[in-house]
């Protein structure tokens, strides 16, 4: 049987490595879809139900495995609606490849049905290679760029394809003027810098007597270098969310999260540090990083154009993170001083404390932070978390303690609703022997996440595991955006714009054949998290929360709190349960709990 395009494409993709595709079919696309049956499972193709949750699931393949993720879709709507999952692994630096089909080559330019600019439309998010194929022959060297551009860059490429081109026989580049003859393979290089500017970030840091470091996602892979780097610097280390997993959050010297999901040890160490170490970080928000001047500091990313842009820093070093803290590490002088250490260990020490008397504040019906805190100790090891945007975030950043070899991500730079579920889902796929939870809040679940649970209905069964658990915050309100509203704006609840209607989430999966458990009390919500971790079947936990427990920032700024003082005289529709609930909050981190 003749080759086409389309076979040309699968065998090549699976030479590079590729094993799965998420996607969606249509018309547009049906010649590579026919010859994925063709390929005979040579490569996987898992069907969500909306191209947007498609692309988060590639999106998350490459958090969770380092591999190129793929996915795939048909032309017009089909294509677009992949734009947003594309953005989440664009602004979080992620290797994703989008195949998308177009009209025929032949009806291009006659505004036919589907037909759009596909490569004005993608030319933002995959600007660092997106082509639109025209002959069988140019279809090897655009798959090999775009694929090689993805992950040597750690990029979104897009590789369009017109849908009669896809059936037709392929054809192998003549050897001629005006063709390409590429190939395939890629190994990551050791990227470090040159001993003398490592020598002179090692004197900064060797002056140091206060030394704090911020880790991100390209720390994941450093844990037991910037163990060793801390332990010598005597230093404390913040994590931005998409490095949650960097550290384990047993060691006394981490200080948890940093920014307005954050801690507040880690708002201190930021605030009284002399020296800043910035590993592998994007993190945005410079208000949370020392003041100008204030320290000195040395950053270590590997991409050029991220670096010194958070904070003014005195030694930049373009490096893998691994390798060049362990090129460092030797340069590194033994402090000899425990007292800065000391300091930290006693900000996380008592903010341990806080966070448990929060989480036990009584509310009604139930406290959010308890669903997360709960949920902490009774992790199984090797846990996949994921969380959504939202106020839900605030305890995933703070109340829950991730352990070694556990892995946690969520949509970072674009933090967007809706990522949780398909992140959980190529979480899954990726590692089906492990135990998957995902924390969602009940606006993300409304928008998308609710018919992804139709993809785990379809899935779980071929899993090496049925451990695969979403948690539904339930408070029939947009709350993150309220309380943005509250303290930012000054502005009362707009109920128009932030109450959502209440469903029946937990009705809903047992509908299509989940598990469903629904819970109201507060003393009952470490049982739900111990009896969906020992259920044969995935499940999704409704915990029916308080809107009005606010999520408080590590430091109430001045201005936050005339705003929110503001919201009250304006008059709040739920300002009894707000002003109770601050309160408890508040007054619940210096008084004793009732036992």
């Amino acid at each position: 049987m003749t080759m086409t395009v389309g076979d040309f494409l699968v065998e090549r993709l699976s030479e590079w490595g590729v094993t799965r595709i998420f996607g969606y079919p249509g018309d547009g696309i049906n010649g590579v879809f026919g010859a994925m049956a063709r390929a005979k499972g040579k490569i996987e193709f898992v069907q969500a139900r909306h191209e947007e949750m498609a692309a988060f699931m590639a999106s998350a393949h490459a958090k969770f495995t380092g591999e190129l993720g793929v996915c795939i879709a048909t032309s017009g709507p089909g294509a677009s609606h992949l734009i947003t999952g594309l953005y989440d692994a664009r602004m979080d630096h992620m290797p994703v490849l989008a195949i998308v089909g177009q009209q025929a080559r032949t009806a291009l330019g006659s505004h036919y049905q589907q037909e759009l600019d596909l490569v004005s439309m993608f030319k933002d998010v995959a600007g660092a290679f997106v082509q639109q194929a025209s002959a069988p022959a140019q279809v090897r060297h655009l798959l090999d760029r775009a694929v090689r551009t993805a992950v040597g860059e750690r990029r979104v490429t897009a590789l369009i394809l017109p849908n009669d081109l896809q059936d037709l026989p392929y054809e192998q580049p003549p050897r001629a003027h005006g063709t390409a003859h590429s190939g395939v393979g890629y190994s990551k290089p050791k990227v470090v810098p040159y001993d003398a500017d490592l020598q002179r970030a090692a004197e900064v840091l060797n002056r140091g007597e206060k030394v704090a470091i911020l880790v991100g996602a390209g720390a994941l892979e450093a844990t037991d270098q910037v163990i060793a780097v801390a332990e010598k610097l005597g230093a404390g280390v913040a994590k931005a969310l998409l490095g949650k997993a960097a550290l384990p959050d047993d060691l006394p010297w981490v200080t948890g999260s940093i920014g307005l999901l954050g801690t507040e040890p880690s708002y201190k160490l930021m605030s009284e540090c002399d020296t800043l170490l910035m590993v592998g970080s994007g993190f945005p928000y410079s208000e949370f990083l020392p003041k100008e001047g204030q320290a000195r500091g040395v950053q270590i990313d590997l991409q050029p154009d991220m670096l010194s842009l958070r904070y003014p820093m005195e030694v930049n070093l373009v490096g893998d993170s691994a390798e060049t803290l362990a090129a460092l590490l030797p340069l590194l002088e033994q402090k000899t001083s425990n007292k800065w250490r000391k300091k930290v260990e006693g900000w996380r020490s008592t903010w341990e404390k806080t966070l448990e008397k929060r989480a036990m504040v009584k509310a009604k019906p139930i406290n959010p932070q308890r669903v997360v805190f709960e949920l902490s100790p009774r992790l199984p090891d090797q846990a996949i978390i994921t969380s959504d945007s939202g106020s839900c975030a605030n305890w995933y950043a703070r109340d829950l303690k991730i352990r070694r070899g556990m892995k946690c991500s969520l949509s970072g730079g674009l933090a967007s609703m809706g990522a949780a579920v398909p992140y959980a889902i190529a979480a899954k796929f990726a590692f089906p022997e492990r135990p998957v939870i995902a924390l969602v809040g009940d606006g993300a679940m409304q928008m998308n996440n609710m018919a992804e649970l139709i993809t785990v209905a379809k899935y779980w069964r071929q899993w090496a595991s049925p451990k695969w658990i979403c948690a539904v915050f339930n408070n029939e309100d947009l709350n993150q955006v309220t309380w943005e509203q509250r303290v930012m704006e000054g502005d009362p609840k707009f109920e128009a714009s932030q109450s959502i209607p209440d469903v029946p989430y937990h009705l809903f999966a047992i509908s299509i054949g989940l598990k469903g458990i629904f819970v109201d009390r507060e003393e009952d919500v470490a049982g739900a998290w111990e009896q969906a971790l020992a259920s044969d079947v995935p499940v999704l936990i409704e915990f029916k929360t308080d809107p009005n427990v606010p999520p408080l920032p590590p430091h109430i700024k001045l201005e936050q709190a005339k705003a929110f003082a503001t919201t009250l005289l304006k008059g709040d529709p739920d300002e009894a349960g707000v002003i109770v609930q601050t309160a408890k909050q508040v007054l619940g981190a210096v008084l004793p709990r009732k036992k």
